[in-house]
């Protein structure tokens, strides 16, 4: 899997758009509000910052991996670490669709599965002899794919009658 990651990376890093066409793109921000990042963090132009932030991150992990991977406290704050980090992967995707007021390029497909795959965890976190941080995290993330479910929602009403305005115009017209 974290092969198939990393070649995913590559590819998505070598068919960026310019820097010029950038405000074309679905995944930039519609309306200029992109947050600045200390650093620039992973909004760097060139590849070499990505693959030598890849390289330390799992050169250091490895390293505290060898000290403590014996240490049950160690362990532990790395799981509720991951559990954190994967409750929380919707919340970009919320932030930029209410920036924009919409979900264009964003596919139905995607929040369904999402949120498919999620109740099927939560159900599976229920039933089974599953920690409760599982399950809250779960909960979690579960009540971020229903917000973007909503979002999606709204906002294609919103668009839906703005683009209704238009057809209308031009009849007229």
């Amino acid at each position: 899997m974290v092969f198939v990651q990393t070649i995913l990376l590559k590819v998505a890093l070598d068919h960026r758009p310019s820097k010029a066409a950038e405000a074309g793109v679905p995944f930039s921000s519609l309306n200029g509000h992109d947050a600045e990042r200390p650093y620039n963090f992973w909004q760097w132009r060139q590849q070499r910052p990505f693959w030598e932030f890849l390289l330390y991150f799992v050169t250091t992990v490895g390293i505290l991996q060898l000290l403590f991977g014996t240490s049950t406290f160690f362990v532990s704050i790395l799981g509720y670490l991951a559990l954190g980090i994967e409750a929380t992967l919707p919340i970009p995707q919320v932030i930029a669709n209410y920036r924009n007021q919409s979900c264009k390029g964003f596919r139905v497909s995607v929040i369904f599965f999402w949120l498919l795959g999620d109740l099927l965890k939560g159900v599976f976190f229920t039933y089974s002899k599953t920690p409760m941080v599982f399950k809250l995290c779960g909960l979690c993330q579960f009540m971020f794919d229903l917000t973007l479910g909503y979002q999606y929602w709204a906002y294609a009403e919103k668009e839906g009658a703005i683009e209704m305005k238009k057809r209308r115009s031009m009849q007229i017209s």
